[in-house]
């Protein structure tokens, strides 16, 4: 025999919110989509940066800087920096959460990759700038 009812239970949660069914931390699968695409966009970026390193690897250092100078090459390894520094800091909070038990130790965990990454990056970005636009700036 079927209870037909009315549910009683009192729930602090909209319908839009139960039906979209985020799960505890509320995000989804955000986390897990912006890591794939990451993955995704590094493919290409990576073989980029190895064709532009390999081109660099008999020439002399104005040539070098005349390559990297270059608008196009510049916007490459910025992308590559964005997107590589992005996914290892993504991939390190996931080791970070999966194996650090304690609240604490895990909290300071995932700050501390944040600003390695931020700082990683920036420091990649800044040399980017410096060689790139060098040349434009002196």
């Amino acid at each position: 025999m079927a209870d037909n009812r009315a549910d009683t239970r009192v729930s602090m949660r909209t319908p839009l919110a139960r039906v979209k069914g985020l799960g505890a931390s509320g995000h989804g699968v955000e986390h897990w989509w912006i890591h794939r695409m990451t993955a995704v966009s590094n493919i290409p970026l990576i073989i980029s940066f190895v064709i532009i390193i390999a081109a660099l690897a008999g020439s002399s250092y104005e040539e070098a800087i005349a390559i990297i100078s270059h608008p196009l090459i510049a916007i490459i390894l910025i992308l590559a920096v964005l997107s590589v520094t992005n996914h290892m800091r993504l991939g390190m909070q996931i080791v970070i959460e999966d194996y650090v038990h304690d609240k604490g130790p895990k909290i300071a965990a995932v700050i501390a990759n944040n600003f390695y990454a931020v700082i990683v990056g920036v420091a990649c970005l800044y040399a980017i700038l410096k060689v790139s636009l060098g040349r434009i700036l002196v």
